[in-house]
């Protein structure tokens, strides 16, 4: 069975939203092999229609051994309102997002990878699929934006590993545990 592995960018104020205005000064070098590490693991990535949009924009028009990996790996998109999907390699799944990601779980295959903890990964923790989330803490606050996790959330984590890069960025990584912990 494959796990999926949830990657999000999260400021220390607990902010996840727009990374890409204030996370960019941290993916240097070493943030971009660890990233790509994560993408080499996984044969497909899981994502919702907001982050396609922002990544079918940005991720094409990119040059780097990362943005090779990106640009071609396989991407499950979940929506009801994508029209259409013509970033190279994805495909629109719509219906039940919970009983159609456990159907990709089930699939012989490598890791599935998601980035960010929007309503997507929402659902999946909600439904325990999610096997892994790393949260890579940036060293900054940004004073405002969408939070990692909506109010009245709740889920038990097992803290498996940390790993502190150069730029101060510090990745916790967490398994959801039971609710008795």
């Amino acid at each position: 069975m494959r796990k999926i592995i949830e990657s999000t960018l999260v400021s220390l104020d607990g902010v996840i939203g727009h990374p890409q205005v204030w996370a960019n000064d941290y993916f240097d070098k070493e943030a971009q092999a660890d990233a790509l590490e994560q993408l080499l693991a996984s044969d497909a990535m899981l994502m919702g229609r907001r982050t396609y949009e922002i990544f079918a924009q940005v991720w094409p028009a990119l040059g780097s051994e990362y943005a090779d990996r990106i640009n071609s790996i396989r991407k499950y998109v979940f929506s009801s309102t994508l029209e259409r999907a013509e970033w190279n390699n994805s495909t629109i799944i719509r219906g039940d997002v919970a009983a159609q990601v456990a159907k990709l779980k089930q699939q012989d295959g490598q890791d599935l990878v998601i980035y960010g903890h929007g309503p997507l990964g929402q659902t999946l923790l909600e439904h325990g699929l999610l096997d892994e989330l790393h949260f890579a803490i940036h060293p900054l606050i940004v004073g405002g934006g969408a939070l990692l996790f909506r109010e009245g959330s709740k889920a038990p984590l097992k803290f498996v590993a940390a790993k502190t890069l150069g730029t101060g960025v510090v990745v916790l990584s967490y398994q959801p545990a039971s609710p008795e912990l």
